[in-house]
């Protein structure tokens, strides 16, 4: 990237992108892609085999009246070391590098989801087993603490400025896949074997399917170089490098507008990819395959429009896109259920889909989004960190609140409300972002830093110009 003359700090427009990428950079930028992406379907196809065999796992592992609510209070104890996931390899990935911390979160995700697979049950091993599912859980929640942040942020700075929210896109189309094909399978599985065979021990298939779908996924990452903003950041700042305290001395705000907005954006997602299946059959009284096909058609239309939503986001920028999710959550998420509840099928599907269409919005530019929030230096780990505390708190528990709640109560619309709240925490998360949409991210102060000192050179603030939009279409 250029700099100004007059400060460094101020990127000038000839160093946004390049006139033309070369092949070489198309296919880095490929393996970029799908190395993020594949690892990102891993960690959601394991969320998603875990909520969609729940019943069963809890028959497995937790017989009694309470057993649906303690399988999801693990998935919910799990993710209280995300945090701690983050506060290490976060760190970690700023002084190292991006793709040695995604290698070894794809390999610790793998393992102890795999090992799900062939854990024997409560009837075999007593109290142990449900512990032994528990240590499984927290390893990989653990592991997720550096996975999602890693692989976002080696994508945001993977990907051309003015491509970033089109890139970006494709780590959410991996967390959309990932859930979709464990919805698939888990229903596939359950039409072949029925509920009795399942019962059985057939619900454990899914979990050993993660084996080969990790080792691809490593064997990318394997392939995988430093991007370039991180290369050239560690040589400019090879001595005294301390990710850690530079963070929580001169970025705390940034770590608060990122946890306040990952509210919403996980309580939706973990509504949409984890929960809804249990409160289609349980509350609502679809079965099992009704249920799990509904949502399969319906992350199917994510995957179809996340990438042209991330796209519009790169032309329009982030902010409205993000602003109009997180209004629509809190005007249109009661609406929405009270339609599910309706006894028309097509009203049902006219609820999932605006609480759906409200997700994917802010799906699309997400890891184009927050990776943008922090100067290069220590961009993971106020990613990791800010995440993670934000989802153990919020998305983790998601699924168990709201099962405990409406199974106390039998207030059955709380879900709506909770999503509606998560929506007025999340605008004012988005409320202080900076607007980043086409601007270089490599640099050594949080990128919009100096919208104001731009504007008055006369610089427009998404992309700075239109210079290298016709380089970055041939991305």
């Amino acid at each position: 990237m250029n700099y100004s003359s007059h400060d460094e700090k101020i990127p000038t427009p000839d160093g946004i992108d390049m006139t033309k990428m070369p092949p070489e950079k198309k296919r880095t930028l490929k393996r970029a892609i799908g190395g993020s992406a594949l690892g990102n379907a891993v960690e959601w196809f394991d969320y998603g085999v875990y909520s969609y065999v729940s019943v069963y796992i809890a028959s497995a592992f937790f017989p009694g009246e309470w057993g649906v609510v303690l399988t999801f209070a693990v998935l919910a104890l799990s993710f209280v070391f995300r945090p701690l996931g983050g506060f290490i390899l976060g760190p970690l990935g700023d002084k190292v590098g991006r793709q040695h911390v995604m290698v070894l979160t794809i390999i610790m995700m793998t393992i102890p989801t795999t090992l799900i697979g062939i854990l024997p049950g409560y009837a075999t091993l007593g109290a142990f087993a449900p512990i032994l599912l528990l240590l499984c859980r927290m390893v990989q929640g653990f592991s997720t603490g550096g996975e999602y942040g890693g692989a976002a942020v080696y994508m945001a700075e993977s990907a051309p400025d003015r491509r970033r929210g089109f890139c970006g896109s494709f780590l959410e189309m991996g967390t959309l896949a990932g859930t979709a094909s464990a919805a698939f399978v888990c229903t596939i599985l359950l039409v072949v074997v029925g509920s009795d065979g399942m019962e059985a021990g057939w619900w454990r298939l899914p979990f050993l399917l993660t084996l080969p779908l990790g080792a691809i996924a490593l064997w990318l990452r394997m392939k995988l170089d430093e991007p370039e903003a991180f290369s050239q950041t560690t040589s400019r700042q090879q001595a005294n490098r301390k990710p850690f305290q530079e963070l929580f001395t001169g970025y705390k705000k940034q770590i608060l507008m990122l946890m306040a907005f990952v509210v919403l954006l996980n309580v939706g997602q973990y509504m949409v990819l984890t929960y809804m299946p249990t409160y289609l059959s349980g509350i609502l009284g679809h079965s099992e395959v009704t249920s799990n096909f509904m949502l399969v058609g319906l992350l199917l239309a994510m995957i179809a429009v996340v990438s042209p939503l991330g796209r519009l986001t790169d032309t329009i920028g982030r902010k409205p896109v993000l602003y109009t999710s997180a209004i629509g959550f809190i005007v249109l998420a009661i609406p929405a259920f009270m339609l599910m509840h309706a006894e028309s099928r097509g009203l049902q599907f006219l609820g999932l889909g605006i609480i759906a269409l409200l997700q994917v919005m802010m799906q699309s530019c997400v890891s184009a989004t927050l990776p943008a929030i922090f100067p290069t230096q220590v961009r993971f780990s106020g990613f990791a960190i800010g995440y993670n505390i934000s989802t153990a708190i919020f998305g983790g528990t998601t699924a168990a609140v709201n099962t405990f709640v409406i199974q106390k109560t039998g207030f059955d619309l709380f879900p709506a409300f909770y999503l509606a709240g998560a929506g007025i925490i999340g605008l004012i998360g988005i409320h202080f972002f900076n607007e980043t949409a086409g601007r270089p991210i490599n640099g050594v102060t949080p990128p919009g830093s100096e919208d104001e000192e731009l504007a008055d050179m006369g610089y427009e603030l998404i992309g700075f110009n239109d210079k290298g939009a016709e380089a970055d279409d041939s991305v």
